[in-house]
């Protein structure tokens, strides 16, 4: 149930392939692209180019974070640059459900993401069509915001209503991802966690920073 994904978006963009072969090595999970335009977040960060150039070197799931405008049409891009997983926003859709029927189409996993104060309730109906819910707990495309406490209220609410449609959905969690906070998120029913500067540090090797995330979610987590 648990997985931990890392934010390349974090990572030495200069040595990109060797830093996938030492997260494969570390046991990683998920490689979790984010990519910005501009419009839908203030800056811009990866796109579809380094998805293409890492496809061939890992057999790892990319995990695919739309912070973009209308996401709906480029899913066909991303799909074709080697994507598992694709996470649209709620705020960014013309028709949400039109976009996650574009990504159906490609016979990989749909995702719909939620910015830190945009409720449940706008998604709540569309539930049953999705792999899993990708909860922003910073302001997608932004660094340096604080972690939104407020959050962990979502996620088990969340949880509860997965369990209580028994819906098979992954719970994503993604920003402020650190030793304590992953343990507040786990235990709130949170099962897959994107994190950055705690897996790319100086104090342990990508390979125990991995694992020390791992355990302290494993061991926090309820469903």
């Amino acid at each position: 149930m648990i997985k931990i994904a890392s934010s390349l978006a974090c990572a030495d963009c200069s040595r990109l392939g060797k830093v996938v072969e030492e997260l494969e090595n570390g046991g990683i999970d998920l490689l979790h692209f984010d990519i910005a335009d501009g419009h839908f977040v203030e800056n811009f960060a990866m796109s579809q180019l380094e998805m293409v150039s890492l496809r061939g070197r890992t057999r790892l799931a990319f995990d695919v974070h739309l912070a973009i405008e209308n996401p709906a049409r480029y899913i066909n891009l991303f799909a074709e640059a080697g994507a598992n997983i694709i996470s649209i926003h709620i705020e960014s859709c013309v028709s949400l459900y039109h976009a996650i029927q574009e990504v159906k189409k490609h016979k990989i996993k749909v995702s719909v993401a939620l910015n830190p104060y945009t409720p449940l309730c706008t998604i709540e109906h569309a539930l049953n069509d999705i792999d899993m819910v990708l909860l922003m707990t910073v302001p997608p495309g932004s660094r340096g915001h604080s972690y939104a406490p407020e959050v962990l209220t979502k996620v088990r609410q969340l949880r509860k209503i997965i369990t209580k449609r028994k819906l098979n959905i992954d719970i994503q969690v993604d920003g402020g991802v650190y030793e304590d906070t992953i343990v507040k998120m786990a235990g709130a029913g949170a099962n897959i966690f994107v994190a950055g500067t705690a897996i790319f540090n100086d104090s342990l090797s990508v390979k125990d920073s991995i694992a020390l995330l791992r355990n302290l979610a494993a061991d926090a987590y309820k469903e």
